[in-house]
């Protein structure tokens, strides 16, 4: 499956060791996220990237996610084009709190997705 030239996955694709990239914004990542995920907001995404270029240094699998998948299609398609492996998470935090897996805020407690 693809978003264009990017590959789609859906959160079942996803395990415990999966690099997740949030590109919600601040209000969306405080309210809820998924446990260790690197969080860079879309509007701040071209000024922070060697944060994340620096946190993938390794080559792994970049999973890209937002409320649903629009913007996380954006971000991946341009990870892609800078040599990246990403790929968008179809349905994001979305389907992620949906399937049953944990959303957390930054102090550990759970959270929601907004």
């Amino acid at each position: 499956m693809s978003f264009g030239t990017v590959p789609v996955v859906g959160v079942d694709a996803l395990d415990a060791d999966s690099f997740i990239l949030d590109v919600r914004e601040q209000d969306e990542w405080d309210a809820g996220h998924a446990e260790g995920a690197l969080h860079i907001p879309m509007s701040e995404f071209v000024e922070r990237f060697g944060e994340l270029t620096e946190a993938a240094e390794d080559g792994r699998r970049v999973f890209v996610m937002c409320r649903v998948g629009g913007r996380s299609a954006q971000v991946a398609r341009y990870l892609v084009g800078q040599g990246l492996d990403a790929v968008n998470v179809d349905g994001g935090m979305q389907d992620w709190e949906a399937s049953g897996r944990p959303v957390v805020t930054d102090s550990g407690a759970p959270g929601t997705v907004v």
